[in-house]
C-alpha cells in the first residue's frame, strides 16, 4: 500500500506522495514578492522560517475556479532542494492509501508537458450504490485521482532557475 494526501486544485483530484509533506495548515497571511514569477504567490513566516508559497494550480497551469478552503501543504526539504516551500491547494480530502493495482504508472516515453510529472493516475472504486470510493469514501467526480511527483516537478523548476 501507498500512501498519499489527496487533494483539489480546479474542481479535481490530485494526490501527492505523503513523506514529501511536512504538514498542512490553514491559509494564512502571505507577503507578495515584487517581480516575483507569477507562480509564486509570496513568502510567510511559519514559526520563525521564512517560507516561500507556490500556487500549484498556476504552477502547472489547471484551470478552474479557486476553492474556499485553500490549504497550505508544507514540503520537506528533500523534496525541494534543500528550500523551505510551501504550495497552495483549493483543499486538503484526506490521507488515503492506495493498493498498486488501483494505480496505472504514466509511461516517461510519451509523457510532455504537466504529464510528464504525472507518476500515475489512481483509479477510484464504485461501490454498491455507483459512487466513486477509495477506502470506503463516496466521491465525486471522474473517479481519477492524477498522482503528481512534486519533486521532479520541483527538481525542473530548479534546473530551469539555473540556465
Amino acid at each position: 500500500m501507498i500512501d498519499v494526501v489527496e487533494f483539489e486544485l480546479g474542481q479535481e483530484l490530485y494526490a501527492m506522495d505523503i513523506q514529501l509533506a511536512r504538514e498542512i495548515v490553514e491559509m494564512m497571511p502571505i507577503t507578495p514578492i515584487p517581480r516575483a514569477q507569477d507562480y509564486i504567490t509570496g513568502i510567510m513566516n511559519l514559526r520563525g522560517e521564512i517560507t516561500t508559497i507556490i500556487d500549484l494550480k498556476r504552477l502547472i497551469q489547471v484551470p478552474g475556479k479557486t476553492g474556499d478552503n485553500q490549504k497550505i501543504i508544507v514540503l520537506v526539504a528533500e523534496a525541494t532542494g534543500g528550500s523551505n516551500l510551501g504550495i497552495i491547494v483549493d483543499d486538503v480530502h484526506s490521507v488515503i492509501q492506495v493498493s498498486e493495482g488501483d494505480i496505472e504508472m504514466m509511461d516517461e516515453g510519451i509523457a510532455s508537458g504537466i504529464h510528464a510529472f504525472i507518476k500515475g493516475i489512481i483509479k477510484l472504486k464504485k461501490d454498491g450504490d455507483g459512487r466513486k470510493q477509495i477506502d470506503g469514501k463516496g466521491r465525486q467526480g471522474t473517479g481519477l485521482i492524477l498522482w503528481i511527483d512534486i519533486k521532479k516537478i520541483f527538481n525542473e523548476l530548479i534546473k530551469r532557475g539555473h540556465e
